[in-house]
């Protein structure tokens, strides 16, 4: 077999370095892909360019595509695909609605009565206000369309929410996505990632994951794409997981199938376990980043025999490892907000017993250099979240650079 993954970041190095050891598959192709990704063939190709892409995959006869980034979805590149033909594991773009629309999302969940915060949406700013006063602080105000994992603020007071709204909608701090927004009740609770295999109305649900949004330690700084993340979350009990599968997955898929937008692909949901059970803060239509890339480690079926299965609408059946996992992203000093490229970064070739994914590095006279925001993401495996941590800080100080910071309390929460 020929795989293509679509994308160029950290979670698209996870897939691809997934595929790569399935010993049927001959070449994995990345489109645009980053210089980190050795185990693959890199195709300049930008994911939004679908009908590129879609001509590239007929005329290599690659067996199967998987669509990383949201931008590729929302540009139709699985509409594209579908019309010749080809083979690619990833909703349409109606069905991927249910994360390039935050009012859309939470339409549906209101309709199918999916359990989630109370929340507005406006257009208006005057009007985005005048529900801000009647509200309970703290709030939380989503700029409705893609931001990049960026565009969610907690706001603490009302006169931090409405600058945060005229921000969004007047001065347009995330273009077009904040030209309206959505306004919900702040929940408290333990958070954590379930991402499920979906395919009509199988659904395929993963080990669950704990992603760590704020750019600092002890939940410090501003909300970034994801800081680091660990499987499992101990918080997060077995009755827990099956009360999130019965009411939000399994509801979710069958009201995507009765609005006639039936979803096939990676469906994330982001939940908060509450005294009233799990609610849901956000959904994706995609592998999220950084949780892939410590779930699949674990999965132990053959990633591509799991698509192939759920593209035929068989039911297939996942075996997963009992380790554990942790990882910690390397930022550019700056991130989320401004930062500089092109610091050198050394002693990678020194990490011994810990998976590397590159985020956004470039190769430059031989040398990787910081190309991004999140430039790196170091996961290591152990029997259990303490062995792993252990790991973690023995190897990531390896790495040198002048421009690069991470936490360095991803999981020990959890650990002995």
């Amino acid at each position: 077999m020929k795989v293509l993954v679509v994308g160029r970041g950290g979670r698209e190095h996870a897939i691809v370095k997934k595929l790569s050891q399935d010993t049927r598959i001959t070449e994995v192709f990345a489109a645009p892909g980053n210089d980190g990704m050795v185990e693959a063939t890199l195709v300049q190709i930008d994911e939004t360019n679908v009908v590129k892409l879609a001509e590239f995959v007929a005329s290599e006869k690659i067996d199967l595509t998987v669509v990383g980034p949201e931008s590729a979805l929302m540009a139709g590149i699985v509409d594209e695909f579908q019309t010749r033909g080809l083979k690619v594991f990833g909703p349409n773009k109606k069905a991927a609605m249910i994360e390039g629309s935050k009012a859309f999302a939470k339409q549906i969940m209101s309709k199918y009565n999916i359990p989630t915060a109370v929340y507005g949406e406006f257009t208006d700013v005057e009007e985005a206000v005048a529900y801000l006063k009647a509200q309970k602080m703290p709030i939380v105000i989503k700029a409705d369309g893609l931001a990049a994992g960026k565009g969610v603020v907690i706001c603490q007071t009302l006169e931090e929410a409405v600058a945060t709204v005229t921000e969004m909608m007047v001065d347009r701090s995330f273009g077009d996505a904040s030209s309206k927004v959505v306004i919900e009740e702040f929940l408290d609770g333990e958070e954590f990632s379930l991402m499920s295999f979906v395919s009509g109305e199988i659904y395929k649900p993963m080990r669950i994951a704990r992603d760590y949004k704020r750019a600092y330690d002890n939940d410090e700084g501003l909300n970034t794409g994801g800081m680091g993340a660990h499987s499992p979350h101990p918080k997060i009990t077995d009755a827990d997981y099956e009360t999130a599968l019965r009411t939000v997955v399994e509801p979710t898929v069958k009201a995507l199938i009765a609005e006639g937008i039936p979803f096939t692909g990676i469906l994330y949901a982001g939940l908060i376990q509450t005294p009233e059970g799990p609610k849901v803060i956000e959904f994706n239509a995609r592998f999220g980043d950084p949780e892939t890339e410590v779930i699949l480690p674990l999965l132990e079926t053959e990633l591509a025999d799991v698509m192939l299965g759920l593209l035929d609408e068989k039911d297939v059946e996942l075996q997963w490892s009992d380790d554990a996992t942790v990882g910690v992203v390397l930022a550019s000093d700056g991130y989320p907000t401004a930062y500089e490229n092109g610091a050198v970064i050394t002693g990678l070739e020194e990490l011994q017993g810990v998976d590397t994914y590159h985020m956004g590095t470039k190769l430059v006279e031989g040398k990787y250099t910081t190309n991004g925001g999140r430039v790196l993401f170091v996961v290591a495996r152990a029997a259990n979240l303490t062995d792993a941590r252990a790991k973690i800080d023995n190897e990531i100080e390896k790495i040198k650079c002048d421009n690069l910071f991470y936490r360095k309390d991803i999981a020990k929460a959890f650990c002995d």
